[in-house]
């Protein structure tokens, strides 16, 4: 078979493989957003806002092309953008199949000018196999069917390691350096998107390296080296430092000559453009093709990476959504270079234990004041030299984070005397050697070879792993090996049998992948060393950059998409080793014949059969139902503070694209820790007015009022509005020498804040119900918790005090409880959300917060609420989807057991029908929060009802349970909480037995208390 044939053979397999890919995950792909940043890179696709940094711009664009497919109707933005990563993804896989058979085919020599067809067929199974592998795993899966930048970056990392591919073919021949152009071009374009795409540079010089030098190790060494030296100027110099020197032009232009804004950025873009037409230009003239081709490659990058203009543009308009305002340079150097998430230490650093010996102000950036910048500084701290190391990997001095070091790492440490002005003090620093303990059992072992074995071996199931030997493991499917590894797979409680998230490929993608490596280093080693550098550098080299600490809050999978990748390569290949191997029992036709098919069937096959339960988002609209009924939680013209991810994206979503309650006003308490975000608060945004904040703005400003001691010098309570304008004062006065180091703060000299009352104007605008009339007075205490007031909780301090019970405010009901900062005693829940009003509201004990108006409540739940079609047997619920839905049922319960107490039992009746309608128990197991629903069933006198949810309540926990009482102690690790909430579960059912008169089912769980409070607790 000639190679035109060959060619044209391959190109039209590989996009059949586009289009069956393309089919499969649009048909799976959620319609609408998911819970994270989804929502806020569609949000920004559709209403041209500005996302969290760094932005990425160019994804952005594409994703407005896309989100135009809609022709207006916003309902369909989401589901056009999560398209766009659907088809990008089948891009991926066809370019992928390429690169296979690229691969595939060096292992073989031609008969001149032609292959032999049954050869060329075998590297075609293999493409189709290695391909259709990696098209249908876990993680990249995943990243298919939602609005995320991974789908992209993705495609562009298979396109630059095809393109060099291309060169490879074609490097002998006239103009060949247009596809190293091309590649410099397309990285400059991924920037634009993500990073991760710049980690296949080192296989990019060693394909080149390869094809232009006689290989040996010293050579190799070498060009890995060039590599790893380009990557660093790449991420580390060109990237900030385009910005960076941009700054020095704009302070120089600005600050010394007196220039307008922006001068210094338009002159400084003017003289980079004339560098490059000067250098190219002399490099032309003077026959320097090195310094033309470096000129061009880094012209072509540069020229990729100016979508990050798009940013600054966006935020000049000031929308709604502009995170960090990056509408200036200096802010717009804060916002690329990601510095609002700090840096974790990478060549040496702290370890977590050690101990502050100096603080020190440093420029952290500047903002504009009047006609000039003005810096702001920031704390930069030194720790005990002692205390560091290199390579540190244990950094974090979060307790919770400590905890898991010392588990993780077996810490024992050694003991560092320290004097102190307090006295002596005895420490602990770690050893190197559990330093690297951390590094190869958690960071290398847990946060990537667990996620390489869930694509190639198999998943536990979807609920998010912390250590623990139940939830997010990986498993095969054979028992042996897995019974040994976490306890016997049989006796699971059947929720985590029946997961959905629970997948087994018995090791076969990872034997085929195995066997292709084996395959490659036999036949190609030169090929072995460039997928290897691919694998290693998307693999173990983002782990070692990243340096994660423990606790995340989420799994982290789809940073190694392109370790992945690489290894699909190797699947494919392993295809061929298994040709060869059979090609000894048959001819090579008769192996071909056996193995083709049966591959399929071992790997791609087993891969989309186990998977598609959990990957086929089809029909989900939970996320965006969800966020609309937090907005249709509030009042008209309310303020609601949201926190995390879960509870924001969703709302902004919901509000910025399809227009739901664009009267209300979203506050994201994390968010209110920057000066940038309550300014943007300042702003009218839709029909919501801006937030009521008395303080001018730069009293915000960065390095300003960021953390205020609360030292009470003033026992009784003070007004809110005296405190805050104590607060505002900069003179020596107001401020107070905290640390001992003469760095003056200001403070707050109280800790009890009086909020006035106007009893007329809360009655009248519905804050308060008339039925609480009497309960109501003319002021109210709040008694903050906290010996410190960061900077969001001041805001809050602010709104409440200015705003003078005018707007309604609202907490999320999903906000963690430490940020409450006492105000939960005011709360009174509505639907998805706490409303502040000036009545004592916190029930003596228990874990729920606030008096629950049934009358709002039921409304809301019975008319306006909806459910993204979480009962439809075919839609599939995450664990974050089941968990915001235990919320729901938790709330399910507490209505119907209030109305069902006011003698209300009708209504009662009817919630609590509506919960088993809208969450059935096949969809959302149920576990401890179901407890709440249970006592709603006998509040209501539904005992028949009752029963059955005691009955399976009982059996999940007992199951549970049982199960972990089977465990050795080690194993038991990290199972605390399940142990307690299990408990708790069946105590809870007891005490309802007890006050409800139910002597039979309290009979039945006096045993099982006694039995397990003596296994766990004796």
């Amino acid at each position: 078979m000639s190679k035109p044939v060959l060619s044209r053979i391959n190109n039209l397999i590989g996009w059949i493989i586009f289009l069956i890919t393309g089919f499969v995950y649009i048909s799976t792909v959620e319609p609408t957003v998911s819970f994270w940043d989804c929502g806020e890179f569609i949000l920004s696709s559709w209403k041209l806002q500005v996302g969290h940094p760094p932005g990425a711009p160019l994804f952005l664009i594409l994703a407005r092309v896309f989100s135009l497919f809609s022709f207006g109707n916003p309902s369909n933005a989401a589901l056009m953008v999560n398209i766009m990563s659907a088809l990008a993804s089948a891009f991926t896989i066809m370019f992928l199949y390429w690169t296979i058979v690229h691969l595939a085919g060096k292992l073989y020599k031609p008969k001149g000018d032609r292959t032999d067809l049954i050869t060329q067929l075998s590297i075609i199974a293999a493409g189709i196999v290695g391909s259709l592998a990696y098209a249908f795993s876990d993680t990249f899966w995943f990243s298919a069917v939602e609005g995320e930048v991974y789908a992209t970056s993705s495609l562009f990392t298979a396109v630059v390691f095809w393109a060099i591919l291309k060169w490879e073919n074609e490097a002998d021949k006239a103009y060949s350096g247009r596809w190293l152009v091309l590649i410099a071009y397309l990285m400059g374009l991924s920037i634009g998107v993500h990073l991760l795409n710049l980690l296949a540079l080192p296989a990019i010089v060693l394909v080149y390296y390869f094809k232009k030098y006689k290989a040996s190790v010293k050579g190799i060494l070498k060009a890995l080296g060039f590599s790893a030296i380009l990557l660093f100027l790449m991420v580390f110099g060109l990237l900030p430092y385009t910005v960076k020197i941009a700054g020095w032009f704009e302070l120089f232009f600005v600050n010394a000559i007196s220039l307008p804004f922006n001068s210094g950025l338009y002159i400084y873009i003017l003289c980079l453009i004339l560098l490059f037409v000067w250098g190219i230009n002399y490099s032309i003239k003077r026959n320097k093709k090195l310094l033309n081709l470096g000129l061009t490659f880094l012209a072509a990058i540069m020229i990729g990476y100016s979508s990050i203009a798009m940013i600054m543009i966006r935020a000049n308009a000031k929308p709604p959504m502009n995170q960090n305002d990056p509408s200036d340079l200096f802010s717009m150097i804060y916002y690329v270079n990601r510095e609002q998430y700090g840096s974790a230490p990478l060549l040496r650093g702290q370890y977590y234990s050690a101990p502050v010996v100096d603080v020190k102000r440093k420029i952290g950036g500047y903002v504009k004041a009047g006609d000039k910048y003005e810096p702001y500084t920031r704390a930069s701290y030194k720790y005990d030299s002692r205390f560091t190391t290199i390579f540190p990997r244990m950094y974090s001095n979060d307790q919770n984070h400590i905890r898991e070091y010392q588990y993780w790492a077996d810490v024992e440490g050694k003991k560092v005397t320290m004097r102190t002005g307090s006295g002596i003090r005895n420490l602990t620093v770690p050893t190197f050697s559990e330093n690297l303990n951390f590094f190869f059992r958690y960071q290398a072992g847990y946060m990537y070879w667990r996620y390489f074995m869930w694509n190639f071996a198999g998943r536990q199931n979807d609920i998010q792993g912390n250590g623990n030997i139940l939830h997010g493991n990986w498993i095969s499917g054979i028992s042996y090996i897995d019974n040994h590894r976490l306890g016997n797979q049989d006796l699971l409680p059947d929720d985590l049998k029946n997961n959905p998230g629970r997948n087994r490929y018995y090791f076969l993608p990872l034997i085929f992948g195995l066997a292709g490596l084996i395959w490659q280093f036999r036949k190609s080693k030169e090929g072995l060393w460039v997928v290897g550098t691919l694998f290693i550098m998307t693999g173990i080299a983002i782990v070692v950059y990243l340096n994660q600490y423990p606790l995340q809050p989420r799994e982290r999978d789809y940073a190694y998409a392109g370790s992945f990748y690489a290894f699909s390569i190797w699947i494919g290949l392993g295809v061929l080793m298994f040709i060869e191997l059979v090609s000894g029992i048959f001819n090579k036709k008769g192996a071909l014949i056996a193995i083709f098919p049966l591959s399929l069937i071992l790997v791609p096959a087993i891969l989309i059969t186990q998977n598609w339960d959990d990957h086929d988002r089809s029909g989900r609209y939970t996320a965006r139902d969800i966020g609309a009924n937090y907005l249709n939680s509030c009042d008209s013209n309310a303020i609601l503070f949201t926190y995390g991810d879960n509870d924001s994206f969703p709302v902004w979503y919901a509000q910025d694209v399809e227009g739901i309650r664009t009267d209300v006003r979203v506050a994201n308490l994390s968010y209110l820790s920057a000066g940038w975000y309550i300014n943007m608060m300042r702003q009218k945004a839709y029909e919501s007015d801006p937030l009521p904040i008395s303080l001018a703005q730069e009293k915000y400003r960065p390095g300003a009022r960021e953390q205020l001691p609360v030292v009470e010098q003033i026992e009784r309570p003070i007004d809110i509005n005296d405190i805050l304008d104590f607060v505002a004062l900069d003179d020596k006065q107001a401020r107070i020498d905290f640390t001992g180091r003469g760095d003056y703060y200001n403070y707050i000299p109280v800790k009890k804040f009086i909020i006035p009352v106007d009893t007329v104007k809360v009655l009248e605008n519905g804050t308060v119900d008339e039925r609480y009339r009497s309960r109501l007075t003319d002021r109210v205490i709040w008694e903050y918790p906290d010996m410190e007031m960061y900077k969001n909780d001041l805001v809050i301090m602010d709104i409440i005090g200015t705003n003078k019970w005018t707007r309604p405010l609202y907490y999320a009901s999903t906000i963690p409880p430490q940020n409450y900062k006492g105000l939960d005693k005011f709360f009174k829940m509505e639907g998805l959300a706490y409303r502040i009003v000036p009545i004592d509201t916190l029930p003596e004990g228990g874990s729920d917060y606030g008096e629950l108006n049934a009358d709002k409540m039921y409304n809301n739940v019975m008319n306006r609420f909806k459910f993204g079609n979480a009962s439809d047997p075919s839609v599939y619920l995450d664990e974050v989807n089941r968990r915001m839905f235990n919320n729901f049922r938790r709330m399910f319960g507490r209505i119907a057991t209030v109305l069902a107490m006011e003698g209300d039992t009708i209504r009662a009746k009817e919630v609590l029908l509506r919960s088993e309608e809208v969450i059935p128990v096949a969809k959302v197991p149920y576990d401890y929060y179901a407890i709440s629903l249970l006592e709603g069933y006998m509040a209501t006198g539904m005992f028949d009802e009752a029963m059955v949810l005691a009955d399976n309540l009982i059996n999940n926990s007992v199951e549970y349970l049982d199960y972990i009482s089977g465990l050795d102690y080690l194993h038991r690790y990290g199972l605390d909480i399940i142990i307690a909430m299990n408990l708790e579960s069946l105590r809870s059912i007891y005490s309802a037995a007890i006050d409800y008169d139910i002597p039979s089912l309290a009979e039945r769980l006096e045993p099982l208390l006694d039995r397990f409070y003596r296994e766990f607790y004796n």
